[in-house]
């Protein structure tokens, strides 16, 4: 299923959100003119379980600290196709929740989801040494908040029917209940693999920090225009 947007219209503006969606295709277009050297750089920037654990064993000539590659590898992409799903759900997703939480706070926590998604990955596969790269984490964190604070919310998504693609408005709690299924199931098939591929853990892991996260701004409105009467 692919969503396409959610029926809510947000107050204010999402600018974190739009910065977070600018720097993403930025880097992707500097991945894209590095041409062969692409795969070098999500080498070098790219967060590595292994390195995380084990940060004084990282040897070789110009290195970056492990821990500031988590930070790097949420706006680094493998490719195209990873890039625009990332950024069609955090353009369907995140405005309502930056809008509920406010600007500096989904910052702050936009990180923080990253990191967990990240982390959870590193600690089910502390031995890998193959870099992960994307938002995902940190976007399945907004999926977690989204889900907490607007689960009657309808997202219009195109859903497969064999051949066919249909456009059809779908509850966020059975739209994003499925998503996380889907990368439960998946995630649990993949543990024990040491080759490259998706990393549904970190996505998990995101979504896990960002629902926990989203629970203290539960009784917290969002920012309304202020009321008047026409007389």
């Amino acid at each position: 299923m692919i969503p396409l947007k959610d029926d809510i219209e947000s107050i204010s503006k999402p600018i974190v959100t739009y910065i977070i969606l600018i720097l993403n295709i930025i880097v992707y277009l500097y991945e894209f003119l590095l041409g062969p050297y692409k795969e070098h750089f999500i080498w070098q920037f790219g967060a590595v379980p292994y390195e995380i654990f084990n940060p004084y064993m990282v040897s070789g000539g110009f290195t970056i600290s492990p821990y500031l590659k988590i930070f790097f590898s949420m706006f680094i992409h493998a490719n195209f196709m990873h890039i625009l799903g990332n950024m069609i759900f955090l353009w369907v997703f995140s405005d309502n929740v930056e809008d509920r939480i406010g600007h500096f706070k989904y910052l702050f926590l936009y990180l923080i989801w990253g990191i967990a998604g990240v982390m959870l990955h590193s600690i089910l596969s502390p031995n890998s040494k193959i870099p992960m790269v994307g938002a995902s984490g940190a976007i399945s964190g907004v999926l977690g908040a989204y889900v907490l604070f607007y689960p009657r919310a309808r997202i219009l998504a195109l859903v497969p029917f064999g051949f066919f693609l249909r456009m059809t408005y779908i509850p966020s709690f059975f739209f994003i209940g499925i998503w996380f299924l889907y990368q439960f199931f998946l995630g649990l098939a993949g543990i024990g693999s040491t080759g490259g591929g998706v990393a549904y853990f970190a996505h998990i892991g995101g979504f896990i920090a960002g629902f926990l996260s989203a629970i203290p701004f539960m009784g917290r409105r969002r920012r309304r225009e202020i009321d008047y009467e026409v007389f």
